[in-house]
């Protein structure tokens, strides 16, 4: 499975053109080996940075950004690569998840606001 498909490319780098956004994630990358996790919610137009919540399973998450070329050499290097979680709906801007994250020590799931 490719890391980043043309669709999720085109949404991360319309998000990456509106810099003052609180985007919502729109690519949750994990290690399903180990703790790291990625949600990433921009590209720049150079096609490599992103910028996201990063957590690299070491209790520090933070937001910043990342090389998809990294990430892609990282992943070629693991027994079973890196993968997208194709099942994640983000409910929250990228700076929720990252208040939520810093207090957890790491990523944390959070459940959709409820419609009642």
């Amino acid at each position: 499975m490719r890391l980043i498909d043309a669709a999720t490319r085109e949404l991360l780098l319309a998000n990456g053109r509106d810099r003052d956004g609180d985007h919502h994630p729109v690519l949750k990358l994990f290690n399903p080996t180990g703790p790291a996790t990625w949600l990433i919610c921009a590209m720049e137009a150079d096609g490599d940075t992103l910028f996201g919540l990063c957590d690299l399973g070491f209790g520090e998450p933070e937001l910043g950004y990342v090389s998809l070329a990294e990430i892609e050499e990282v992943s070629a290097d693991l027994a079973i690569g890196l993968e997208r979680d194709t099942s994640f709906r983000p409910a929250h801007p990228i700076s929720t998840y990252a208040q939520a994250a810093r207090e957890a020590g790491r990523i944390v799931d959070l459940a959709a606001p409820s419609s009642a």
